[in-house]
């Protein structure tokens, strides 16, 4: 019976080569039923970084969840946005927390920005779009506000306002027509808020509710829910 089954392994391997094997690994795609969307953004103000992302998680046509967290806390000083599978993102996230934090123990201060989005490109590189995962990542230290642009094969892309997520093209446009240098801290979270509110009116995978977080020399802020919804409903 041992016999058989090594005649049988050997003989299924002989058909592709190693190769082969991986390319098709790579290329394989998920079920379209599990094809998600969202609408993130990242932008510099004066002093700032501004993350925002809604709060709406799909599968298809099927909103999965109202409230899903879109922006993640990495360190005092630094956050990340997720757009791709919420399993990848989420795994991923807490990797990038426990790696920040032993970089503080070991080296005795906090991980640049620069530093931390490498990491991430490295991670989603190594990978080679197994990770399904677009992300944005902002911060403040010692070389000021920061914001960076990282997609699912390890692109690391810094700007002064970035997008993502099916909705990003909508958002885009609003940043393109509203955003200014040194944008004082309020008018970007306003600016960061109309670009995702605009992608709500016209993406439908992107929804619900909007999230808003703030990081400067001070650390990282979340946005109060009544603060956003007066400048999304124009109160």
């Amino acid at each position: 019976m041992a016999e058989i089954r090594r005649e049988l392994v050997t003989s299924s391997l002989d058909f592709i080569s190693y190769t082969e094997f991986i390319d098709m690994e790579h290329n394989t795609q998920p079920p379209a039923e599990l094809k998600t969307g969202t609408t993130t953004v990242g932008l510099i103000g004066k002093d700032c970084v501004v993350l925002a992302s809604d709060q709406r998680a799909t599968m298809g046509f099927l909103i999965a969840s109202k409230t899903a967290k879109k922006i993640h806390k990495i360190t005092d000083r630094i956050g990340a946005t997720i757009a791709g599978s919420v399993a990848d993102a989420q795994s991923i996230m807490d990797l990038l927390r426990a790696e920040a934090k032993l970089f503080e123990i070991q080296r005795g201060r906090p991980i640049r920005v620069k530093a931390l989005t490498r990491l991430l490109s490295n991670i989603m590189f190594q990978g080679r779009g197994l990770y399904m995962l677009g992300s944005l990542v902002g911060g403040f230290d010692d070389e000021g506000p920061q914001v960076f642009y990282t997609d699912y094969v390890g692109s690391v892309l810094p700007d002064k306002f970035v997008a993502n997520g099916s909705g990003s093209p909508v958002a885009l446009g609003v940043l393109e027509n509203s955003y200014k240098d040194d944008l004082p801290k309020k008018k970007a979270i306003e600016l960061a808020v109309h670009s995702i509110a605009a992608a709500i009116e016209r993406d439908a995978a992107t929804g619900n509710n909007i999230l808003v977080s703030v990081i400067d020399k001070s650390g990282y802020q979340e946005i109060d829910k009544a603060t956003i919804h007066k400048i999304w409903k124009g109160e």
